[in-house]
């Protein structure tokens, strides 16, 4: 009798773990930092903004003040992850969910993302990306201090639901959007439908939000790398950026009714493709 009783307690166990979400919590890994890296890869990027811009993401892994921030944190490590996205049902994992914490994994993580072919998409889901960013945050398997959307592109959202529905969901998860508008490409061949004037305010206004949000415009093609490892440094410490650093400005959020300037228009990119597709551009 005690040999059965022995047996079936065994096997109440090892059907209790096995169910989805039992100890979950106990079994996440703790870190300093949850985040996702989002990168554009829509048509208006060019080719070699996408170099650049990936490029300086490689850069970033390998430097070691990079490292010697992330060890400067309590656990001394964060998880990051890497996806492209373009369109509303376009993102694509690059690098999947990693733990960096010393010049090795720092490493492993370049080379991987350095590895991978660029790719390019239509459409331009700011939205899509980050509600995406939310998924791979419940699904991520660790528990950080702070999770953070690092969300780059160089056009608005002009695909899938509103960009502030999207903000505003992730912020009220207590996720934190911060951004790099890129300001420095030239006007597309779409002759200007998918670029908008003062991108940086777009992104102020419209994109970045949830506690120390801020973002870094990029007005310079030689200054991508310098940004990029700019902003994942204060992203890991938890800072907001100084004044100016160079051409890369910091556009940080304003309390509502405190800015003389009026709110930037949150759907200009989607008025923008329906004129795009009122020209005759339908069958794009």
């Amino acid at each position: 009798m005690q040999r059965l009783n022995t047996r079936v307690l065994r096997n109440l166990l090892a059907t209790f773990l096995t169910v989805p979400g039992v100890l979950s919590a106990t079994a996440k890994t703790n870190v300093d930092l949850e985040l996702v890296l989002a990168v554009d890869i829509s048509l208006s990027m060019q080719l070699d903004e996408q170099q650049l811009q990936r490029d300086g993401y490689v850069a970033a892994f390998r430097d070691p003040r990079l490292i010697k921030a992330i060890q400067a944190g309590p656990q001394g490590r964060i998880a990051v992850t890497y996806f492209e996205w373009a369109g509303a049902g376009i993102q694509a994992g690059v690098v999947p969910w990693r733990i960096v914490d010393s010049p090795g994994t720092a490493k492993t993580f370049a080379d991987l993302l350095a590895k991978k072919p660029i790719r390019r998409a239509r459409m331009t889901s700011i939205s899509g990306a980050l509600r995406h960013a939310a998924g791979l945050f419940r699904s991520s398997g660790f528990s950080g201090l702070r999770r953070v959307v690092d969300v780059s592109g160089d056009g608005p959202n002009n695909s899938g639901t509103t960009i502030e529905t999207a903000r505003d969901e992730l912020t009220k998860q207590g996720i934190t959007i911060n951004g790099l508008p890129i300001m420095a490409q030239s006007v597309s061949m779409w002759g200007g439908y998918f670029e908008i004037p003062n991108l940086d305010k777009y992104y102020r206004d419209c994109v970045i939000g949830g506690v120390g949000s801020f973002a870094l415009a990029v007005k310079e093609k030689s200054k991508f790398a310098t940004a990029i490892r700019q902003k994942l440094l204060l992203e890991i410490a938890g800072l907001r950026p100084p004044v100016r650093v160079g051409r890369i400005i910091p556009i940080q959020l304003v309390p509502p009714g405190s800015d003389p300037i009026a709110k930037y228009d949150c759907l200009i990119g989607e008025k923008r493709w329906q004129q795009f597709l009122r020209d005759g551009f339908n069958e794009w």
